[in-house]
């Protein structure tokens, strides 16, 4: 959601360029590739505060001193809003001066974690110089949405005035929620539904897995995914489960109709973004853009509008795993651990099918209804997530030996999910453990989470 826009490129006159443009994403096997996105809360070390883009500790200074690790600028207003690396990778900020980071594309796990590793004593170096801390957690634990500073993009102002239109919550989905996800490769489109479906279904479990935001304004919430809950009541034309994936036909060209059938925000002109939320790239296409009329769109408006879709798995030239909360180092590497092993072995791919190619959408719909508050613990289909995700955790850990891709130490990339088997196998969430620790050892202040569970 907030990479810099790519306006440009070749006119589009036909639906079929942009099927095809799905199409170019299909891959080999040799060329499937591991990127990794994590996002984290920056504050102020004095008094715990989200910071804001000026000021000492500020966004700007942050992103200033990242420059003397080689990454690039990228301005937008005069400001610096983004950076490139050279390696691929990018940092970008989302609405609230979450700060992230777009791992490059990787071959194997390992490679993945020490990509974070090397991110996070960059960031810690820098935050260290201008008294600032990052916090990995799914929501932001102590402070109101009014109290989070907004960065300045342009396309923020524009989608902060839209999402009130559409949910309750859409706002706190852009100032105080953080992520990890992880993107990967399809070999074909028959390839790419299969992995739609197996992430779909599977997704609500790794959110239970990943749980780790039961704190809002420094008070249990009663939830143990609330970031999982926000998408619930920010836009429906946008966001949720996409029963459509599960129906026959479903394909790359059935995925551009879900996309123009989803409202715009913008169209970046000139260094600007035009507001036209609520319009329809059907009538872009046609020339009848409201502002825009005999013009046509090109394909980086095009792009620019898949960033504009939030569902709980995205389809681009890749494939989005968008269910999990931003979480300590170990939990960075984990879920790239699970998908990988999920995704990348044929063996564990088709168990993963079978495990799921029995639910009906009603299902799944309901897991992901009730995971937000119960995690492990939520009843379905007679049994509980908690037993859903002992298997899927073991078909991803088999999946991985089957890899065999080794470090330099000879080890697999199986022990990168050894917290999600213990987290599976007890059946307590990231966020229950902080619960009882809020409860018993913390005695309500919510100010140790941030001592305990900084970078």
């Amino acid at each position: 959601m907030a990479a810099p826009a790519a306006s440009g490129g070749q006119p589009i006159t036909s639906k079929r360029q942009l099927v095809e443009y799905l199409e170019q994403g299909c891959k080999p096997r040799t060329q499937w590739r591991i990127g990794t996105e994590h996002e984290k809360f920056a504050y102020n070390l004095k008094d715990k505060r989200s910071i804001a883009y000026e000021g000492k500790p500020g966004i700007r200074l942050l992103l200033e001193g990242m420059q003397r690790f080689g990454w690039m600028p990228v301005s937008e207003g005069g400001n610096v809003i983004a950076l490139r690396h050279e390696n691929g990778g990018a940092v970008t900020l989302e609405p609230g001066g979450q700060f992230e980071l777009s791992g490059a594309q990787l071959e194997n796990i390992h490679q993945t974690c020490n990509e974070v590793h090397t991110h996070l004593a960059q960031v810690h170096e820098i935050c260290e110089e201008i008294g600032a801390g990052m916090l990995g957690h799914g929501f932001n634990p102590k402070w109101s949405r009014s109290d989070i500073p907004w960065m300045p993009k342009g396309r923020y102002k524009i989608m902060g005035e839209y999402m009130p239109k559409r949910g309750s919550l859409g706002l706190d989905m852009m100032l105080r929620t953080c992520t990890v996800q992880v993107n990967l490769d399809f070999a074909s489109e028959a390839d790419m539904v299969k992995k739609m479906r197996v992430a779909l279904a599977l997704q609500p479990v790794a959110t239970a897995l990943f749980a780790n935001s039961p704190f809002t304004e420094g008070k249990p919430n009663g939830f143990l995914s609330y970031r999982s809950h926000i998408w619930t009541d920010t836009d429906p034309d946008r966001s949720g489960m996409l029963p459509f994936v599960f129906e026959d036909g479903f394909g790359f060209e059935r995925w551009v109709d879900y996309l123009f059938d989803v409202p715009m925000y913008f169209v970046y002109r000139d260094g600007n973004y035009v507001d036209v939320a609520g319009k329809s790239f059907r009538d872009f296409m046609a020339g009848r853009l409201q502002g825009f009329e005999g013009q046509i769109p090109n394909m980086g408006d095009w792009t620019d509008h898949m960033t504009t879709v939030f569902p709980e798995v995205r389809l681009k030239r890749y494939i989005e795993m968008r269910g999990a909360d931003g979480g300590p180092w170990g939990r960075l590497c984990a879920l790239p651990a699970l998908w990988v092993g999920l995704y990348y072995d044929d063996t564990s791919l088709d168990a993963a099918w079978d495990l799921c190619k029995g639910w009906s959408v009603e299902e799944m719909q309901a897991m992901r209804a009730n995971v937000p508050r119960q995690g492990l613990k939520a009843s379905f289909r007679g049994r509980t997530v908690q037993a859903v995700a002992r298997e899927a955790v073991a078909i991803a850990a088999a999946g991985l030996r089957r890899r065999a891709v080794p470090d330099v130490k000879d080890t697999s990339e199986e022990p990168y999910i050894d917290e999600l088997k213990e987290i599976a196998e007890s059946g307590i969430t990231p966020a229950e453990r902080l619960l009882d620790r809020y409860e018993n050892v913390w005695r309500g202040d919510i100010d140790k989470l941030y001592e305990e569970e900084s970078y």
